[in-house]
């Protein structure tokens, strides 16, 4: 593991901008907004808040960090290396510092929002060389996968060092990754038809098959009761798996075969929500697990190309996501909480 610190960069401010798409509920939709982004074809992904005002997120096509002022409506961005590759953001809970993964360069990074400085963590001999998606833990250390390198990493924040676990699956590709209230770390194995659960005190890593061999669980939410929902990539699936008694069971997602369920979040109410991007416009779609019904189905205003990961906001009860359109959105899922 190596550490680099770079000097503050500058911050490029873009004029504020009007609300660009917007959906207005009706019977089971719900209410979806969207900005575009205006940094062309940069691919902005995975928004990220501590205070429902300030929204980061990365630009994974061309290098950089950004916050959007839901207030002001205006971005701002801070140019990365060329090729960093940033693929996830995460923001510590002070809205002090936002730590990215630079999936194509071997680290993951840290930027001071205060000073603009940046700190980059280098992956030791440079493995995993693509950290993918990260977590924060109860003790504010970050939890991350690797998906070509096939591994989950964790990073100690304070000592700034990194223990990588191989996953026994070859080609098993990490992808999503949650941790549960007992602190256990599950992670979706996007290249075969298993979930992966790592206990944070021995670190060892537990393999769990899904019974269907053409499952491809790509994102995942974990509910109060301790199950673990995934959508099912491949097999156009909402699924569970339930580690107390080992039990699966799936339901096929409304646009039915061919969906592609990707982004994936849980509400305040046990809700999950998905959003199925192999149709066009992508659905966002909701699913009570206490009925085990689909309730809601609305389509994503931009059309949405593929809405890949999606964060929860409590406070206000929205769920932030990107869209390969180039916006950034926010879906009111619980709208008496939004008007408070």
């Amino acid at each position: 593991m190596r550490l680099t610190a770079l000097a503050a960069l500058p911050v490029l401010a873009a004029p504020a901008v009007a609300q660009d798409f917007a959906t207005e509920a009706g019977d089971g939709t719900i209410v979806i907004e969207e900005w575009t982004v205006p940094y062309e074809t940069s691919r902005p992904r995975d928004p990220y808040t501590v205070d429902g005002d300030t929204i980061w997120f990365v630009g994974q096509v061309t290098d950089y960090i950004a916050s959007f002022d839901v207030s002001e409506a205006e971005f701002s961005k801070v140019d990365l290396q060329d090729g960093d590759g940033p693929h996830n953001l995460i923001v510590e809970p002070d809205g002090q510092a936002v730590w990215y993964a630079a999936n194509r360069a071997a680290h993951v990074g840290r930027y001071d929002v205060e000073t603009g400085e940046f700190e980059r963590v280098m992956m030791p001999d440079g493995h995993p060389e693509d950290p993918h998606t990260m977590i924060f833990d109860a003790q504010g250390d970050i939890w991350f996968t690797g998906q070509g390198a096939n591994t989950v990493s964790k990073l100690d924040v304070s000592e700034r060092t990194v223990e990588t676990l191989e996953v026994p699956t070859p080609d098993a590709r990490p992808y999503g990754i949650k941790i549960a209230e007992d602190g256990t770390v599950w992670v979706v194995l996007l290249g075969t038809n298993k979930l992966a659960s790592i206990d944070p005190g021995t670190m060892a890593l537990t393999e769990h098959e899904l019974p269907r061999e053409e499952s491809r669980p790509r994102r995942l939410a974990i509910t109060d009761d301790g199950r673990i929902w995934y959508t099912d990539y491949a097999g156009s699936r909402v699924g569970v798996f339930d580690p107390a008694t080992q039990e699966v069971n799936d339901w096929l997602t409304p646009s039915g075969e061919g969906s592609r369920p990707y982004g994936m979040a849980r509400d305040g109410e046990g809700r999950l929500w998905l959003v199925e991007t192999g149709v066009q416009p992508n659905a966002f779609v909701g699913f009570d697990p206490e009925t085990e019904a689909f309730v809601s189905n609305t389509e994503v205003p931009s059309g949405g190309g593929t809405v890949r990961h999606m964060e929860y906001y409590a406070p206000d009860g929205v769920i932030w996501f990107g869209a390969d359109t180039n916006t950034i959105g926010r879906a009111i899922v619980e709208p008496a909480r939004f008007d408070d």
